[in-house]
């Protein structure tokens, strides 16, 4: 699967969770729990409650 076939949907940071996990309130009103990846737990960035943020779902 290629990056083509990717969803990304921008939202909202509501809750942290363990392990670079978020709750996540979507501009569509749905909630997700999303992963911090890449650069992101790499290099140890932290996102806190009203973050806005971009998912990107397969």
């Amino acid at each position: 699967m290629g990056k083509k076939e990717l969803i990304k949907a921008k939202g909202e940071v509501i809750e942290v969770l363990p392990d670079c996990m978020y709750r996540v309130r979507l501009e569509t009103g749905h909630e997700a729990i999303c992963v911090a990846s890449g650069r992101m737990r790499r290099n140890f960035i932290r996102v806190v409650v009203g973050d806005k943020v971009v998912c990107e779902f397969s």
